[in-house]
């Protein structure tokens, strides 16, 4: 465990000596997060007074009017969050490669791959819609099973947004050519490896365990006007992290290609970290 945590704490810093360098590569996670937020509005208070959706809760079979809004919903947000990490990866990808890239940079290459991204959230939509559907349907076994599909579709679709913004192919072309490079890099049974994800997570577990902690002792002294400071910080802190690793990853997925391309780290990340971000199934 510490090890991963070690190898994991390497890409941290790697991908933020990057970070540092373009700072508003940060606006990328922020925008999204926002627009994730309002589509999300969009599509759920409309509906709030509608039966079919007040009764979702009651454990009955689910009716056919949720399907067709879940699956525009899921489709409007995978096309949000996958237009914005497009700009955010195109941005870094110009970073790795020696430039300095500017926020219209990466939106201007999102906009210009918008027909792909639109279709690669359709395909998205429709196996996150696909894989919710059985899972409801299945019982514990089959949970543990949709569970695993899902960690594999994970896996094998982490360098789609990468190919869309350096080869800017389709949508199906992108998934084949994401899944070829990680087969060929780093073998045909791979699963993820912890990865940025791993620290963030424990850094934002530590750090609302601590900031609850905190808020828990000023209430008990009779501070409350401490203690709800102390849980607005914890929050304010928690989103700071969330945006920070979102670019984070952003980073990461941008020099795990070029090392899947042709091999070579990018400056400022070790090469065997990279050789190690998915290993092999014993």
């Amino acid at each position: 465990m510490f090890e991963k945590f070690s190898r994991s704490w390497g890409l941290v810093k790697a991908s933020a000596e990057v970070l540092r360098a373009d700072k508003e590569l940060l606006l990328f996670p922020l925008v999204s997060a926002l627009a994730a937020l309002a589509v999300a509005a969009s599509f759920v208070l409309p509906v709030l007074g509608l039966p079919w959706f007040q009764g979702l809760g009651e454990g009955d079979s689910l009716p056919g009017p949720f399907y067709v809004w879940a699956f525009l919903f899921y489709l409007a947000q995978y096309f949000v969050i996958f237009f914005f990490n497009t700009a955010l990866v195109g941005a870094a990808m110009i970073r790795l490669g020696g430039g300095d890239p500017t926020l219209r940079d990466g939106l201007r290459i999102a906009v210009e791959r918008w027909p792909a991204i639109l279709g690669y959230a359709l395909i998205a939509a429709t196996v996150g819609l696909l894989l919710r559907a059985i899972e409801e349907r299945a019982g514990f076994i089959g949970r543990i099973v949709i569970g695993l599909i899902g960690v594999t579709w994970t896996v094998a679709t982490f360098l789609v947004v990468p190919v869309l913004v350096a080869r800017n192919l389709g949508p199906l072309d992108a998934l084949k050519e994401s899944a070829a490079l990680l087969k060929r890099s780093w073998g045909e049974n791979i699963i993820g490896n912890g990865g940025i994800g791993l620290a963030f997570g424990l850094l934002t577990v530590a750090t609302i365990v601590v900031g609850i902690a905190l808020a828990g002792f000023a209430a008990a002294q009779g501070l409350t006007v401490l203690a709800a400071l102390l849980v607005a910080l914890t929050v304010l802190a928690a989103i700071a992290l969330a945006l920070v690793q979102a670019a984070l990853s952003g980073i990461y997925s941008a020099a795990l290609y070029r090392y899947a391309v042709d091999g070579q780290a990018p400056a400022g990340f070790d090469g065997a970290v990279l050789q190690d971000a998915f290993r092999r199934k014993v």
